[in-house]
Formats: C-alpha cells, structure tokens, sequence
C-alpha cells in the first residue's frame, strides 16, 4: 500500500495543536491569534476566555465571517454572555470549544469553502 501526504491548498490550515501552540501549514504560532481561510492575525492579545466582551466581538465581526469558532486553550470556557450575544445579535453563528476540537472544525468547515473565523487562545509564555 502506498501512503501519500496530501496538503490542502487554497486555503490556512492547522496542522498541530499543543498545549502552548498550534502550527499552522509549517509554522508554529506561541500566542492567541485569529485564523481566517486567506489570513492568520497574529498577537490577538487575548490571553483567558474570561476577559472577552463585548469589545471584542467587532473585531472579529470586521473578518466577514459566517460562523466564529473560539479555541479556549486546552479546555472549553465560556466567556461572557455579552460577548456571545454581540454574535448572535448580527445573525452571526458562534461555538466554543478546546483548541484541538476547533482546529479540527476550522479544518473542515475551511475545507468546505465556508467563510469560518478561528479564534485560538493561548497562554502566556
């Protein structure tokens, strides 16, 4: 049997999640950072869900997205109502969960064409 590396093209994809970073295509991001399908922001200076509100939510709103995915770090943390309510409020979908369970969906929704924002968050160094 012959294996094959396929690596998709047209499209920023996540190759590996850790506990202090995610690699993205070949490169490994130490920091939060927001991940579209055409372009990676980096130094999203976003260090707990916890500290997420409503300030945020433009941000995020001005990468055009059809659904928010928000990688909270190793483990799922909601952030505060309000910051989920300014999605909601534009018709704007929005899921929480860890890095590795978001990078898997960015991966999938991305692959499918969808207009997906990522946003992971690290910890400090």
């Amino acid at each position: 049997m012959d294996l094959s590396l396929e690596r998709p093209e047209g499209y920023l994809y996540v190759r590996r999640v850790g506990a202090r970073g995610v690699t993205l295509i070949d490169r490994e991001l130490t920091s939060s950072f927001l991940l579209a399908p055409d372009r990676a922001i980096e130094n999203w200076p976003v260090t707990a869900a916890g500290t997420l509100d409503a300030g945020h939510v433009e941000a995020l709103l001005a990468l055009q997205p059809e659904l928010v995915i928000l990688g909270t770090g190793e483990r799922q943390v909601f952030p505060a109502a309000a910051f989920m309510a300014g999605f909601l409020r534009k018709g704007i979908g929005i899921e929480v969960m860890d890095n590795a369970a978001a990078a898997r969906t960015y991966n999938l929704l991305a692959g499918e064409g969808r207009r997906v924002i990522a946003g992971f968050i690290l910890p400090p160094a």
